[in-house]
């Protein structure tokens, strides 16, 4: 299911807007504002509430190229369950790939649909699993999208002093509301001539981009008892649209019960290493890995994921392997959120960052847009982040040690997109491309894109690998990975 035609960019909608407050329309009391908002709504006689619908959207931060529009996806299904008085979420959805390029843990191109239960709850965030899975990156996005909704933006402007305005989009002024939920979301809801919310501008903190604008568009309204809920909601997140929702479904009070589990509430990011050469170990324990490259005076870590809490607890369980010898220099992998994400809490410790020379300008781009609603720290650091750029190969050499970038050509997944060789070690640290499974799996019927891509770019380059070190997963030989595509060496 694809949109007739394609939302407007964030850059299209905030031109449209006027987004200066409209000098001869009197500032609404804002009081008086919420009050019709609450009574148009129903704010304040719900406690809890649960949508449903379909549509299509986008994956957030997996885009092909730095700087795209997201990769389009079918949403079969997406459902949110909302309880408003414990500050709490939980979505479930199905969807697919609408294109073939782009990352994201969505199946390659028509091999079938994601499915996810992911939950929120004041300053925890899992997903569903047993046991369940903390996943504390997601925490923001997901209070986000809670206390943006309609009611949530009304139960959120009530609780945290908002105040008035106004707003003009195509000729049509709109009273606001703004308001700021600390360390979530600071955000402005346009408020119509019938008390209804028909748009939220938003602020949201982001490991990589920072300050992430987000337009959220509802329309469609209709009762549901004392209640009105939008049937249409349409989504901008850093500059392209992530959703575009037909609600299907709409339950007032519904039973919504969002509990935090205990090994999620004691969590803390752990992280565990391997030697798997003479000074090179692999850095696991969450979802994502990392790889500490020993070199005479210093330290080289392999990819700085996810979020600060991430990068901060790799750097420092790196320091420790070989006490004395800082960690100066961090290869990113590629662009994606999930593998950048702690790319600016390295930068705060002084490390230089290496990625491919078509995300350079990206993150010097975003590296700069600071997190005001929830200062990281590369903003509590106040330095610059140093970023060298890869085109085609590079190679660190220190006494011994030879460490070779290279980056993969032809692949869905990403393009500057890097991989690591050790040609003493032969050894290759690789993400996304190749994620082993269990030892002994059975080859798929249909062989992976990405693993046939790996395969290919080993043989261009000449690479006498013996092992592979993934950032996701644990090791595995080279003869695994062929047999995955059916082949032998």
């Amino acid at each position: 299911m694809r949109p007739s035609r394609p939302l407007p960019a964030l850059g299209t909608w905030l031109a449209l807007a006027g987004l200066t407050a409209c000098s001869t329309t009197p500032v609404p009391d804002a009081q008086a504002l919420l009050r019709q908002a609450d009574e148009a709504l129903g704010a304040s006689q719900l406690k809890t509430l649960s949508f449903s619908g379909r549509g299509t959207g986008g994956t957030f931060g997996q885009a092909w190229q730095p700087g795209i529009a997201w990769p389009l996806l079918n949403y079969s299904v997406l459902t949110r369950a909302i309880d408003f008085e414990a500050g709490g979420i939980r979505e479930d959805f199905g969807r697919s790939r609408a294109e073939v390029n782009g990352g994201g843990a969505v199946p390659l191109m028509g091999q079938g649909e994601q499915r996810v239960s992911g939950f929120a709850r004041e300053r925890w965030a899992w997903n569903a699993g047993n046991p369940p899975a903390p996943a504390p990156v997601a925490v923001e996005a997901r209070l986000h999208d809670l206390w943006t909704t309609p009611q949530g933006a009304i139960k959120a402007a009530q609780r945290h002093g908002a105040t008035a305005g106004t707003r003009s989009e195509e000729g049509v002024t709109y009273r606001t509301l703004s308001y700021t939920v600390p360390g979530v979301v600071s955000a402005t809801a346009w408020v119509d001539a019938e008390g209804r919310i028909t748009r939220v501008d938003s602020r949201m903190p982001h490991p990589v981009m920072g300050d992430t604008e987000v337009v959220t568009r509802y329309s469609q309204y209709q009762r549901f008892g004392a209640i009105q809920f939008p049937m249409r909601i349409q989504q901008v997140q850093g500059a392209w649209p992530v959703l575009d929702l037909q609600v299907q479904q709409v339950q007032p009070d519904a039973a919504v019960a969002i509990a935090v589990p205990d090994n999620v509430r004691s969590a803390t990011e752990r992280v565990t290493s391997e030697q798997v050469a003479p000074g090179v170990w692999h850095l696991t324990g969450g979802s994502h890995n990392s790889v500490a490259i020993e070199m005479s005076n210093h330290l080289v870590l392999v990819e700085s994921p996810l979020y600060d809490g991430r990068a901060a607890a790799v750097l420092a369980a790196a320091r420790q392997l070989v006490p004395g010898k800082p960690v100066r220099t961090v290869i990113n992998s590629h662009h994606h959120f999930d593998h950048a994400g702690g790319l600016r809490g390295a930068a705060a410790e002084g490390a230089t960052l290496i990625t491919s020379a078509m995300a350079k300008p990206y993150f010097e781009r975003v590296f700069a847009n600071p997190n005001t609603v929830a200062p990281d720290r590369l903003a509590q650091s106040g330095r610059k982040p140093e970023i060298i750029g890869v085109q085609g190969r590079q190679v660190l050499v220190d006494g011994e040690r030879r460490v070779e970038i290279h980056e993969l050509q032809g692949s869905v997944h990403a393009q500057g997109f890097l991989m690591v060789y050790l040609p003493k070690e032969k050894l290759l640290i690789e993400a996304d491309a190749y994620t082993p499974g269990p030892p002994n799996s059975p080859p798929p019927p249909v062989p992976n894109a990405n693993h046939v891509n790996l395969v290919q770019n080993i043989e261009r380059l000449g690479l006498q690998v013996e092992r592979i070190v993934p950032l996701h997963s644990r090791l595995a030989t080279l003869d695994e990975l062929y047999a995955q595509i059916g082949r032998k060496r």
